[in-house]
């Protein structure tokens, strides 16, 4: 994994990780529901956003170095893959 998306994920993780407790408490603190769904889907969307940097990492390391050595069919399922489990959510 690159040196600079290695440290934004990490970082992201760690703001979602402080979101994720937070969110427990409002849970223990019987907060309003609305403001606990606000939260989870910030977290949502944080997770999705870090889902998209390691693709592109993936991309832009693992598949080209794939490509050099003629890996084709192991690109093409892996990104498809990615693909299908990106439109689950």
């Amino acid at each position: 994994m690159k040196k600079e998306m290695k440290g934004k994920i990490l970082r992201r993780l760690k703001i979602i990780s402080g979101q994720i407790k937070g969110i427990e408490k409002m849970v223990e603190q019987d907060e309003y529901c609305i403001d606990v769904i606000t939260q989870l889907s910030a977290v949502k969307h944080a997770l999705s956003s870090i889902e998209n940097i390691v693709l592109e990492n993936h991309l832009s390391t693992c598949v080209i170095d794939q490509a050099k050595k003629g890996q084709y069919k192991k690109i093409t399922e892996e990104v498809i893959a990615a693909y299908k489990l990106s439109k689950k959510k």
